[in-house]
């Protein structure tokens, strides 16, 4: 009687099996997939050792003004005082310890994800040479805002067509010591920054990727196209080249702006352990790279393993959203130097981002790091004396 159950039981489970995959097979088919994913091919992930080597420096950072801002992306000083901008639309000022709203570019409500093309994300900020703060708002374009009396004025609006197509997902800026030109990334001409995931996951090159504003003229110029989500950018100090951090691709490519070279560009760092964020000068004459995810090696890295499976990606997109895919994404900051050249210097980690989350730049005043993230409600500070 045995083998007989145990093959009822079989065929129950086969029947049952069946009649779930089948039909959840036909959705999956027939749901639309909101992003058609490319195929990229990646380097196996540098190993974490030597100047990469694993620590908790980051975890020494203190968190400042907790829950009284949301997402301080890009961190700009005038003196000793502070200037961000959250998600809720807002241009924030910190003054002696005190957080006051100077300005916002956008309008109310300002809540969820849907409410940000008309609220507004200040993400990428300045100072211009006449001490005004210079803003890449991802919706609206950039601006020139007073710090002391908020007045915004627009420069680059993302509602004119340049070259024949509108900006889509204004993303980071920086500036000559003159203030005669600004540099800034678009970062897709397909989607927006509320769907900057869908941006990551499918992979494209499809945005005109670094451009020029001349104050003087009012022209804008397209510099580069065809990167795969270009993000922070940073001058080079003699103002030679212009880097612009590739998210998806996990690197940074040199666009040359002047000397011999004008017009050319190369890699400056390929491979790198994580994915890129914003780019700023650090005091030694290289820069300050933030990373909100990285790639483990050893380890297992999911934006690897995803990498040249677009077929799993249709799958997960089909059946989940992107708030549930970010869930997934496992939490850890990573902070490195760079030399002036490119190569590593020294990196600050947070796994599990602890103390510091989402981490989206890294400013460097006064002997510390200040630390923006897209997500968190509070800027961090690192005493770099004490790492």
């Amino acid at each position: 009687g045995s083998t007989y159950s145990s093959k009822v039981f079989r065929v129950t489970f086969l029947t049952l099996a069946m009649s779930v995959a089948v039909p959840l097979l036909g959705v999956t088919v027939l749901l639309d997939c909101p992003i058609d994913p490319q195929p990229i091919s990646l380097k196996e992930p540098p190993l974490l050792t030597g100047a990469l080597e694993p620590n908790t420096k980051l975890r020494k950072a203190e968190r400042l003004w907790e829950n009284q801002l949301v997402g301080p992306e890009s961190i700009v000083n005038i003196g000793d005082v502070l200037f961000t901008g959250t998600a809720d639309g807002k241009i924030i000022k910190i003054e002696d310890g005190e957080v006051q709203t100077i300005a916002r570019i956008g309008h109310g409500p300002c809540g969820g994800r849907e409410d940000e093309p008309t609220c507004g994300r200040p993400l990428g900020m300045r100072v211009g040479p006449n001490n005004t703060l210079l803003v890449a708002d991802a919706y609206y374009g950039l601006y020139e805002v007073d710090p002391y009396t908020g007045k915004t004025k627009m420069l680059v609006s993302t509602k004119t067509p340049i070259e024949g197509q509108k900006l889509s997902f204004v993303n980071d800026l920086t500036v000559t010591r003159d203030g005669r030109k600004i540099y800034f990334t678009d970062s897709s001409s397909k989607w927006q920054r509320q769907d900057y995931l869908f941006l990551v996951m499918e992979g494209t090159d499809d945005g005109r990727h670094l451009l020029e504003y001349d104050t003087m003229t009012k022209e804008v110029k397209v510099l580069m196209v065809g990167l795969r989500f270009p993000n922070g950018v940073q001058l080079s100090p003699a103002e030679d080249f212009v880097l612009v951090q590739e998210t998806t691709m996990a690197r940074i490519r040199r666009y040359y702006v002047s000397g011999l070279m004008k017009g050319g560009a190369d890699m400056f760092v390929e491979n790198m352990p994580g994915l890129p964020d914003n780019i700023r000068l650090s005091s030694s004459g290289g820069y300050w790279v933030a990373m909100a995810a990285v790639r483990p090696n050893p380890g297992f890295s999911l934006l690897d393993f995803l990498s040249e499976k677009p077929w799993i990606k249709r799958m997960i997109f089909k059946l989940l959203s992107q708030e549930t895919v970010t869930k997934f994404v496992p939490k850890y900051s990573l902070v490195v130097e760079l030399s002036e050249t490119g190569s590593y210097k020294r990196s600050f980690h947070d796994p599990n981002g602890v103390t510091v989350a989402y981490v989206s730049e890294a400013h460097e005043h006064n002997g510390h790091l200040y630390l923006g993230s897209f997500r968190s409600p509070y800027i961090c500070r690192l005493d770099l004396q004490h790492v």
